[in-house]
């Protein structure tokens, strides 16, 4: 069973939100863990050499800043990744990265933590089922985290790999029907759609960028 622990009650509570858990669960996470580090770590001289040589954050995780009070931090924090840059550019040359985001690195820390703790849920145990039938009842997981958890789990347990893959079939199902329609001749078809189905592009599309992940995320050096 698993213990009933504040990933117990993060995942529940996630459940009741739109979209994918796992997302909603990073977005707060990752909030707080800017937060923290603005207020904590920006005197900490082996937290600003990762931040140096990682270039600072990503562009996505760059714009969280903007929401916070915190100026003074983030100025020291801009200041290492400009002067850290200078003597490139000086030299017409880009500078070289070797670190990631540190935000996309503990995002990918969050990720890992959750999809783990999600395979150990067990349908036998009473108060795994509640939470599993609470997450049976969400949108499940995004297209990028399903495919994360293909990724990092040693073994998927079969209500989880049922629900995630039947979901998947069935807006590839909606998904082609929608295409079918919308082709010449089909307009009487395409009426007959539900208005979820008539804008189901929207859903395919959403599902597959995942509103946890953005563009220009760093890669690993």
């Amino acid at each position: 069973m698993a213990d009933k622990h504040i990933n117990y009650f993060a995942l529940d509570k996630a459940c009741e939100k739109k979209g994918c858990p796992l997302c909603s669960i990073i977005e707060e996470r990752i909030e707080k863990y800017i937060d923290n580090m603005l207020f904590e770590h920006v005197s900490d001289r082996t937290f600003r050499r990762f931040f140096r040589e990682a270039g600072g954050f990503c562009s996505a995780h760059s714009r969280k800043l903007d929401s916070f009070r915190d100026g003074l931090a983030v100025a020291i924090l801009s200041r290492d990744v400009l002067e850290n840059a200078m003597p490139y550019i000086n030299k017409n040359k880009a500078p070289k990265y070797k670190g990631l985001c540190p935000a996309c690195r503990e995002q990918q820390r969050i990720e890992k933590e959750f999809l783990t703790f999600m395979c150990c849920l067990d349908t036998s145990e009473e108060e795994d089922k509640e939470l599993i039938d609470k997450y049976l009842a969400s949108e499940g997981l995004c297209f990028p985290h399903f495919l994360e958890l293909l990724k990092v789990a040693k073994k998927i347990p079969g209500w989880l790999s049922d629900f995630e893959k039947g979901k998947i079939e069935k807006l590839l199902k909606r998904t082609a029907n929608f295409i079918e329609f919308s082709a010449w001749g089909r307009q009487e078809d395409f009426k007959k759609l539900s208005a979820e189905d008539k804008v189901v592009w929207k859903e395919a599309a959403r599902f597959i960028r995942g509103s946890g992940y953005h563009d220009g995320e760093q890669e690993e050096a």
